[in-house]
């Protein structure tokens, strides 16, 4: 195990009515002047958004509101948002939706006191360290952005699908969940999330560090509650308990304890975030096309960990490293496919993709070598799009 340093300053408040609670924790966390980012009708039309709004009124808290946030969310948005932080005085936000809703606002918190470009940060120029208080209603788990430091946006110039990791400079202070939120989310968007959330455990748990034996087994644990748990919200999208078990997996799977002590690798959401970048795919689906390719070209260059994950996580009983990690890729695809998840390119709407450009995007954003777990060039993530055909 490597040293760490880990801080999570996140209050959590979780449970049925929890959104009734963003005017209290609003007002402990300083803010007096609020902007309440949210996506489209659905945060309206569910009452969510009224309620978070009258919370904030109550606790005489000034709010403005932002909306038309969409997935795989763009740049434009987050300048607008700036301009309206500034002229409007707005000292703090609040994301009422899910993870592209809470990046955006994560993103505008960034830009307002920044004297240039907000991209400066998402390019790798200028290191975040000081942003605006942002504060969370989550309504889709899926992202994890709850509880991390992360924000993902993409530039319409160029279409830069980029990830921007800080330690605490984009940590929300609070995040308000209330599972019966989620009861209403279309069966393919649930499982979109679920493969996400899954994805954020593997990208840690897919590990060159030895001896990490209780990281390991925290996210071989969330791993398998969520397979148990994610069949019965895809029978019964209305089982309170279920939809708790789930929405708090993905909060776990990204606020950074599953890596604690570990290389990370991120090498299947980069090649995801051009797909989605390029053809607008959701984020969770693309993941569940790239992750089992990405999984069966280390089945031939770095099989232990992947045969680890099979027999601990779905009970493969080969004995041979190779062997059991072609039986892992097997039940994942299996899992997936059975919650309406596409494992090809084809499955997910892209029957003839441009590989020779994800392949030159993706290295001309993350550079030419990538990978924490196996290094890879671009003849190698060119192999791995290949697999995922």
């Amino acid at each position: 195990m490597e040293n760490f340093t880990y801080c999570t300053p996140t209050k959590y408040v979780f449970g049925r009515g929890a959104e009734l609670n963003a005017g209290s924790e609003a007002k402990i966390a300083g803010m007096r002047n609020v902007m309440v980012v949210y996506g489209g009708g659905s945060a309206v039309a569910s009452g969510v958004l009224q309620r978070v709004l009258d919370s904030l009124a109550s606790a005489g808290i000034q709010t403005v509101t932002l909306g038309g946030v969409r997935p795989n969310p763009t740049d434009d948005l987050v300048y607008k948002g700036i301009d309206m932080c500034r002229s409007g005085g707005i000292d703090s936000l609040v994301a009422v939706g899910g993870g592209s809703v809470i990046d955006t606002a994560k993103a505008i918190a960034l830009g307002v006191p920044y004297d240039g470009d907000f991209w400066d940060f998402f390019a790798g120029k200028v290191k975040a360290e000081t942003a605006l208080p942002v504060g969370v209603v989550l309504t889709i788990p899926a992202a994890g952005s709850e509880g991390s430091g992360n924000s993902v946006i993409t530039r319409i110039d160029g279409m830069r699908k980029i990830s921007l990791r800080t330690d605490m400079a984009l940590r929300p202070r609070f995040a308000l969940l209330n599972p019966e939120l989620t009861f209403t989310l279309p069966p393919y968007q649930t499982a979109c999330g679920i493969a996400d959330m899954m994805a954020h455990i593997m990208e840690r748990y897919f590990s060159t560090t030895p001896d990490v034996e209780i990281t390991d087994r925290v996210a071989e644990g969330v791993l398998t509650a969520i397979i148990e748990e994610a069949p019965k919200v895809m029978e019964r999208p209305d089982d309170y308990q279920a939809r708790a078990n789930i929405m708090w997996s993905g909060t776990l799977a990204h606020n950074g304890i599953c890596g604690t002590g570990r290389r990370e690798d991120w090498t299947s959401h980069a090649m995801e975030h051009e797909i989605s970048a390029l053809y607008g795919v959701a984020h969770g689906a693309g993941l569940a096309v790239v992750f089992p390719a990405w999984m069966t070209f280390m089945a031939e260059h770095r099989p232990a960990k992947i045969a680890q994950f099979g027999r601990r996580v779905f009970g493969v009983q080969s004995h041979d490293d190779r062997t059991a990690a072609m039986e892992a890729i097997e039940a994942l695809k299996g899992f997936y496919g059975s919650l309406g998840l596409p494992v090809t390119f084809a499955e997910l709407g892209v029957e003839d993709p441009d590989i020779a450009t994800l392949v030159a995007k993706l290295h001309d954003n993350k550079g030419a070598a990538i990978g924490g777990y196996y290094t890879l060039t671009a003849k190698e993530t060119e192999e791995i799009y290949r697999l995922a055909l």
